[in-house]
């Protein structure tokens, strides 16, 4: 016996499984539609913002590599000049080695052969600084570490102490950097170097 509520059941059984349901992906209310303006201004401000982005980093690097490239170009022949130095010290050895009063009593030959060298120095350092070697003498300026290496102290009290005295070796920079510190001679002993003041 089957009565119309029984027939009733069944057939709402039979339908809702011929129906499958369709489930939705729950949208939030604030939440825009995937194809509404609100959605393609958030995604193209986003897309500006990553563009923008990219472009700022692209410009970085660009400027990085410019400066790499300069410091190479500038720094390139360090090692080759700290040999050269070499020989522009041996240079000034010579000349240093012949006494004035002799240079000025000498016969036209051995004139001859100071002035060479005194050119060819001249020259060498003119080739060393078009190429960015600087020579430099600190002859009565304060004493800086970063420059200068002290091989000795010297008292004198006619100077403020920490004064560069002697400079048994020139230094040289190339560019920014020091190439190699000049070797000199410290005063100590005389009244403090006044404060620089910046």
């Amino acid at each position: 016996m089957t009565d119309s509520n029984g027939q009733n059941d069944n057939q709402d059984k039979t339908a809702a499984a011929a129906d499958p349901v369709v489930s939705k992906p729950y949208i939030m209310p604030d939440d825009p539609e995937p194809n509404s303006v609100e959605a393609l201004t958030k995604e193209a401000a986003e897309s500006r913002d990553k563009m923008l982005r990219t472009l700022a980093e692209m410009e970085n690097l660009r400027k990085r590599t410019q400066k790499e490239v300069a410091d190479g170009r500038t720094y390139a022949i360090a090692n080759f000049a700290r040999e050269v130095l070499d020989i522009a010290d041996s240079l000034q050895r010579a000349l240093d080695a012949v006494p004035a009063d002799t240079k000025a009593a000498a016969d036209p030959g051995l004139k001859a052969l100071l002035e060479g060298v005194e050119l060819t120095e001249r020259s060498l350092l003119n080739t060393l600084e078009k190429n960015g070697v600087k020579k430099f003498d600190p002859s009565g300026e304060k004493f800086d570490p970063n420059f200068q290496q002290a091989m000795y102290e010297v008292p004198d009290a006619s100077v403020p102490a920490g004064t560069v005295v002697q400079v048994v070796q020139a230094g040289y920079t190339i560019g920014e950097r020091v190439l190699r510190p000049a070797l000199v001679g410290v005063s100590k002993g005389g009244a403090k170097a006044a404060p620089v003041s910046e």
